[in-house]
C-alpha cells in the first residue's frame, strides 16, 4: 500500500491528536487507510491510543471521524 494513500494521524503536546494531511507535522504518528472499517476499528478500540502513546479524548475521536467524512466521503476500498 502506498504511504500517500494513507491518512496520517499525529499526536503533539500542543495540539493533541489531529489528522495530518501534509504528513510533515512533528509528533508521534500513525497511519490509517481510507477504508471505513479501518477507521472504525482504530477509533472504537485502543489501537490508535497505543500507537500514539496517548489517550485519545472523545472530542478528538469525533473530530477525526468528521475529518474522515469530509475528506473521504465515498472512498471505501
Amino acid at each position: 500500500m502506498d504511504k500517500r494513500s494513507l491518512t496520517r494521524i499525529v499526536y503533539t503536546a500542543d495540539e493533541g491528536v489531529v489528522a495530518d494531511i501534509t504528513g510533515k507535522r512533528n509528533g508521534r504518528g500513525a497511519y490509517l487507510c481510507q477504508n471505513s472499517d479501518c477507521w472504525d476499528k482504530a477509533l472504537n478500540s485502543n489501537i490508535l491510543d497505543r500507537a500514539l502513546r496517548t489517550e485519545i479524548s472523545k472530542r478528538e475521536k469525533e473530530a477525526l471521524l468528521e475529518f474522515r467524512a469530509d475528506v473521504t466521503p465515498s472512498l471505501d476500498l
